[in-house]
């Protein structure tokens, strides 16, 4: 896992097709994406979990992309670097799929 190899400390970069990181705002939507999507596609899914500098934070505003859990930031992929710098205190694996 390319999270693993940089310590838990940081996402790995987006491939380019992915412009946006999407971190979501909850363990139910990030479960629910990990079953109902990577599962399935991949046949195993993770859901992490980390803090950011809520002074950074601000600066991205919550998208809301369907029902009540369903809550992101949209972080530009150029942008992902400077996004990993403002991570307290490293991610952690809290759920896995197989």
């Amino acid at each position: 896992m390319l999270i693993e190899q940089s310590g838990y400390k940081a996402f790995p970069p987006r491939l380019p097709d992915q412009p946006i990181f999407y971190p979501v705002t909850n363990f139910e939507y990030a479960r629910q994406i990990t079953v109902d999507w990577n599962l399935p596609a991949y046949g195993n899914g993770y859901v992490t979990a980390f803090d950011v500098d809520n002074e950074y934070l601000a600066n991205f505003k919550v998208q809301n992309v369907g029902g009540n859990i369903h809550d992101e930031y949209w972080i530009p992929a150029e942008q992902l670097d400077e996004f990993n710098l403002h991570i307290i205190g490293g991610i952690k694996v809290v759920f896995i799929a197989h």
